[in-house]
């Protein structure tokens, strides 16, 4: 829902890339191949905000101010799905694996809790404390109050870099709390998913153009490790903002392979909207042709509520394949979700514990 009547004014930050004055908004990805500096958030289910900002320079990212983030009680964040009705979602895609439905799909949950300060809270503040304690390649911020939209992200995933028509991506899959922890599950899923990549910018992209730079690199990040792998590809004659959205969207590493089957299956086993998580948050400088997106994880959102509260949204989630351990996956989305909702809680760096 809408907040006009916050006092924060519209902003974006990426990195210490700063945006400031508000232009316009629009939904049309048509606008970003115009003249401009653009923030975008798309939703998962699809919905996308493109912000134009008339102001852009460089700025550090503010040190975290003392009460400038009051964040929701540890104990007062609720999942979508609990324990139970996680490993079953888990135990149930594992038979629509031996079914032959699909190969892998990704199972999500999102987490949930009041924000004492409502409408006054700053998502920027907390974008501050994620900086501090979880530094992350796609960190940013996407503040438009008038129109719903509050973004902070720490992400570590590539969506799509432009470079002119040059597009790539860096797919995440495999996640461990170190190396040694990652299986040979691990490596088998992200060389599925780089597959589906290829497929999904080759339905924008000229013809022999897409190649694969990187395959399976382990990159480390504050807690954990991921392998990633690197998707390249030149676009086609044409083809543009909303080919390329048309083509990817929503992230295969997000989703799962078929990505038509995996979409079923998520909507089937997941009870609420993902929203800006497993969507997209970034820019675009249509000026320049150049544009840098993130995969929304490790990301928080604000949404208000009829009665003028605010919860503060995290959500969180695992690959599964027919390989997959119903206790581990669980397991995996705690250990992607613990230390950030510790710093959104807390404002320090997480002690461990479980989400209910």
């Amino acid at each position: 829902m809408h907040n006009p009547a916050s006092p924060l004014p519209p902003l974006a930050r990426f990195g210490e890339l700063l945006a400031t004055g508000l232009r316009d908004v629009t939904h049309d990805p048509e606008a970003l191949g115009s003249e401009g500096f653009w923030a975008v958030v798309a939703d998962f289910e699809g919905g996308l905000t493109c912000a134009r900002f008339d102001q852009v320079g460089r700025e550090p990212v503010p040190v975290p101010r003392p009460g400038a983030w009051r964040g929701p009680a540890r104990d007062t964040w609720e999942s979508s799905l609990g324990h139970g009705a996680y490993t079953d979602g888990v135990r149930r895609i594992r038979a629509a694996v031996a079914r032959g439905e699909v190969y892998q799909a990704n199972l999500c949950r999102v987490l949930s809790a009041p924000l004492p300060e409502g409408p006054a809270a700053d998502v920027d503040a907390l974008t501050a404390l994620l900086a501090r304690g979880n530094p992350a390649p796609y960190a940013g911020t996407v503040r438009l109050p008038g129109h719903g939209i509050g973004v902070a992200t720490a992400s570590p995933e590539l969506f799509l870099r432009r470079r002119g028509p040059v597009v790539e991506s860096g797919p995440i899959k495999g996640t461990g709390a170190t190396e040694a922890d990652l299986l040979e599950k691990d490596y088998a899923e992200n060389v599925m998913i780089v597959d589906l990549v290829r497929n999904d910018l080759g339905r924008a992209a000229a013809t022999g153009s897409v190649q694969v730079p990187e395959l399976c690199v382990v990159e480390k990040h504050p807690g954990l490790v991921h392998l990633v792998s690197s998707v390249r590809a030149t676009l086609a004659a044409g083809a543009g903002w909303p080919e390329l959205f048309g083509a990817a969207f929503p992230p295969g590493s997000v989703t799962g392979a078929p990505k038509s089957s995996a979409l079923r299956i998520i909507r089937e086993l997941e009870p609420v909207p993902r929203g800006p998580y497993c969507g997209a948050v970034g820019w675009v400088d249509a000026d320049r042709g150049t544009a840098e997106l993130a995969v929304g994880i490790r990301t928080f959102w604000t949404e208000v509520a009829d009665d003028g509260g605010v919860a503060l949204k995290f959500g969180t989630g695992a690959g599964i394949t027919w390989g997959s351990d119903p206790e581990r996956e669980w397991r995996e989305t705690e250990l992607k979700a613990s230390r950030l909702l510790a710093i959104a809680s807390a404002g320090h760096e997480a002690s461990g514990g479980t989400l209910s």
